[in-house]
């Protein structure tokens, strides 16, 4: 994390040095956005330029490319970013020197000026900046990071909670697994009077199917009839 925000912060200085240098003087008192994007390709004219069509432009671009590498914590982009600065400005200073005869540095204005200085410095940032910045995981780092997570078991649910899904199995008043309810087991009642060992004990009352009375609502004595 401190990495990453250490190289953006590089790599971002870097983009803001760049897109800076060519509204200062790169050669002989010119300024950069003076210098058209093709005459980098074509040879070093004295022609004015727009600065949208000057040397401004790739500028431009590489320093949107920081921004995106930056969001997407992409040391890739950042460092492509740098190389097109570093590429453009190398490029600039080899026409330049084809059409001066040679490059020299002076400090009265006459050679390279601090815009090139500028342009270069960016361009070293960022890739510097790449360099400080650990980048996102993978696809492939992050299915392996869940796959060495612990699965933690499920926990054991309250004393009032027991019948959750899926079932814990834990002691408490009820481990069923059914949605329906467990069959009632029969109650106990009374010695097998076809055993001889038991046969004298005492025999339990009959059956609820055998007894008239209703064995949950017990017969009442009918109400007193109403005194006249």
């Amino acid at each position: 994390m401190i990495r990453n925000i250490l190289g953006s912060v590089v790599a971002l200085a870097g983009a803001a040095s760049a897109v800076l240098s060519p509204f200062r003087d790169w050669y002989g008192g010119r300024a950069g956005h003076d210098y058209r994007v093709r005459d980098l390709f074509e040879g070093i004219t004295p022609a004015e330029s727009g600065v949208l069509v000057s040397i401004l432009l790739p500028f431009l671009a590489a320093a949107l490319l920081v921004v995106l590498g930056v969001m997407l914590r992409s040391r890739l982009v950042v460092a492509l970013a740098g190389l097109v600065v570093l590429g453009f400005t190398i490029l600039w200073m080899v026409r330049q020197g084809q059409a001066a005869g040679s490059l020299v540095v002076g400090g009265d204005g006459a050679g390279l000026q601090v815009g090139v200085v500028n342009a270069l410095a960016g361009g070293v940032l960022m890739l510097i900046g790449a360099l400080l910045m650990s980048g996102g995981r993978s696809r492939r780092e992050r299915r392996a990071a869940r796959e060495r997570e612990p699965v933690e078991p499920f926990a054991v649910p309250a004393a009032d909670q027991v019948d959750t899904w899926p079932p814990t199995q834990e002691p408490g008043m009820s481990v069923q697994t059914s949605p329906w309810p467990e069959p009632e087991v029969e109650p106990y009642t009374g010695p097998d009077p076809r055993d001889a060992r038991t046969r004298s004990y005492p025999q339990a009352a009959p059956h609820p199917e055998d007894d008239p009375r209703d064995p949950v609502h017990p017969p009442h004595r009918p109400p007193p009839p109403p005194q006249g």
